[in-house]
């Protein structure tokens, strides 16, 4: 019974309406949906997603090649700087370092051989001076001694090079030995270990890279690496705040600072024009989270602007228009506009189209795409040009063109592309049941 009531009552208010426009004597031209200006709260957010990582990590690299001997730590476990985390076998090393030894040692006795000779030559060029001065030496024995006594010197000389050399020798058989022992390079949890006992490892090289042994990472403060399309990275800075959530924590939200915003596009690419184009950046938590792990999946917010009383206007009525209107688009409508209409329109900048036979200004118009909005002028609309601010989630902030209290067409979208300048439209209303139905402008 309630149906076919409510069935009456609809079909009785589109008889009014159909009626009220038989009256009027003109047909809509669309059914819209009326919105307003108003002021309002605005945040704008740029939404993007990425994953969880520490803000400081290290991968420790074997610097020696060798089999391990010794693995003294195992993945998840916590370790302090300067803790052992792995020995490689050191007895090639040792035998270096031993035979370096032993080669010091042998050039330290040589060199004592060479000074031992240094002062024989020195005497007896000594004593062939003093032999040459009583006339008992000749000239050639004398400059023989003092030869023989710069020879030796020479010799001494290169005795202590040597040892320098061999010592260098040692002090780097004695780094290579100390290499083989592995320690901590910083405090925090083993969150990757990549080798076993017993497996052999290689260093690095200039064009490959050596065995990343394990990762160790500071889980007390995290980032998320967030991917952020190209048109919205120019509007994320530094310091600014965003929302963190973790798909690992659903009920938790996060609170976080921009740290880092990259200057280079993520991954190499094709050469695409139509490919996305997106940038990292990283968000520092300020608290730490309990029982984190590197690589979990995270949403972030970022809040990029923010405006407090600003005069908004909901998304879906902005659209754009070629601007100045050209007259054509409202020729339509001569000899349907009463004189109150028309000037109802005028005073919002509406001209009444031109007789069919009056001259329009062949001068050509520069235009161009322009936002704006319909306003509701009584029955009629007027595409007013807007410059826009900030976009929040369901509105825009109007910066010119528009005043609080002001009506307007928010939609549907499909009626707002096609909309005219100067259309006669009514407004869409609901009843409480949920059925729409076209009533004049009010």
């Amino acid at each position: 019974m309630k149906k076919i009531i409510l069935i009456v009552v609809a079909v009785v208010v589109m008889g009014g309406i159909v009626a009220g426009t038989l009256l009027k004597g003109q047909k809509p031209d669309a059914v819209v949906e009326k919105g307003k200006v108003v002021r309002k709260s605005l945040t704008s957010l740029v939404n993007c997603s990425g994953t969880m990582q520490p803000k400081r990590k290290v991968d420790v690299s074997a610097n020696t090649m060798g089999t391990i001997l010794n693995l003294a730590v195992a993945e998840g476990g916590r370790v302090q700087e300067g803790d052992l985390l792995m020995e490689i076998d050191p007895t090639e090393f040792r035998a270096v370092v031993q035979a370096l030894e032993a080669t010091v040692l042998t050039a330290e006795a040589e060199l004592q051989l060479a000074q031992a000779s240094l002062e024989k030559a020195q005497e007896e060029a000594k004593r062939s001076e003093d032999l040459h001065a009583e006339g008992l030496v000749s000239q050639q024995d004398l400059i023989s001694a003092r030869t023989s006594s710069r020879v030796e010197a020479a010799r001494v000389e290169a005795a202590h090079h040597r040892i320098s050399q061999y010592q260098a020798n040692l002090a780097k058989a004695h780094y290579d030995l100390e290499k083989v022992t592995i320690t901590a390079p910083m405090s925090g949890l083993i969150t990757r270990l990549n080798v076993e006992q017993g497996e052999n490892v290689i260093m690095g090289t200039l064009n490959n890279p050596g065995t990343v042994l394990l990762t160790i990472a500071d889980l007390g403060t995290m980032e998320a690496w967030v991917e952020v399309d190209e048109t919205e990275v120019v509007k994320v800075v530094l310091g600014q705040k965003a929302t963190i959530k973790i798909d690992a924590f659903p009920d938790d939200e996060f609170v976080g600072t921009v740290t880092e915003i990259g200057n280079s596009p993520l991954g190499s690419g094709t050469g695409s024009s139509s490919e996305a184009v997106d940038f990292e950046v990283k968000i520092t938590l300020q608290d730490e989270v309990p029982n984190i792990r590197p690589g979990l999946s995270a949403k972030a917010e970022i809040t990029v602007a923010r405006r407090n009383e600003a005069l908004a206007v909901p998304l879906g009525a902005v659209t754009v228009r070629d601007w100045p209107l050209k007259e054509e688009d409202i020729r339509r409508f001569k000899g349907k506009l009463s004189a109150s209409q028309e000037e109802t329109l005028g005073s919002y900048g509406f001209t009444p189209q031109p007789d069919d036979d009056a001259e329009i200004d062949d001068v050509e118009i520069e235009r161009e795409e322009t936002e704006g909005v319909f306003l509701m002028v009584g029955d009629f609309v007027k595409f007013v040009p807007v410059k826009l601010g900030i976009a929040g989630d369901d509105d825009f902030e109007i910066i010119e063109g528009l005043e609080e209290g002001q009506e307007l067409v928010k939609g549907p979208f499909r009626i707002l592309r096609e909309l005219k300048d100067g259309a006669f439209v009514v407004v869409e209303a609901k009843n409480r049941k949920g059925f729409s139905f076209g009533r004049s402008g009010d």
